[in-house]
């Protein structure tokens, strides 16, 4: 399939895919590598800028914990550049008349507290109908600081590999 610009120049859209995905390596390489240029912290700061600059728009190791973490329910969206993570509802079956929804989002690109939010939307079943019913501040708190534990336990297991 060709392209047509308004230059009347046409280039094939596979080639300039491959010129753009090039490109991209090139600058990615380029941005690893640079601060890594002499002295004794050569590893550790390329690793550390690893985390921050990666195809995804956010901290790699807090996406990684927050997907890991919302595992046990069914996946609604997940946007790596924006840093949004939707699960679908997830009934426990140990308790089927409640479930659960939750919606991590994902700050920054350093790995920080407050570059996480957790919330979380509950329901109980009431007359074959579902009602909003409060969750406990505790809860959102717990999945906070599971998925904080993990992402700093990633960033430490990375570190530890070099």
């Amino acid at each position: 399939m060709l392209v047509t610009r308004a230059t009347s120049v046409q280039t094939p859209v596979p080639q300039r895919r491959l010129a753009r995905l090039a490109l991209g390596a090139a600058v990615l390489a380029m941005m690893v590598s640079l601060p890594a240029c002499g002295g004794k912290n050569r590893a550790k700061v390329s690793r550390v800028q690893a985390a921050k600059v990666n195809t995804i728009g956010v901290n790699a190791f807090l996406w990684r914990a927050a997907l890991e973490t919302a595992s046990f329910a069914p996946l609604l969206s997940a946007d790596s550049s924006g840093g949004v993570i939707i699960t679908d509802w997830y009934v426990n079956p140990a308790n089927p008349g409640e479930r659960v929804k939750l919606t991590i989002a994902i700050l920054d690109q350093d790995l920080r507290a407050d570059a996480l939010r957790v919330s979380a939307s509950r329901q109980v079943a009431q007359d074959a109908n579902w009602v909003d019913a409060p969750v406990q501040a505790a809860t959102v708190q717990k999945l906070e600081d599971i998925i904080l534990t993990k992402a700093r336990d990633l960033s430490r297991e990375a570190m530890s590999k070099g």
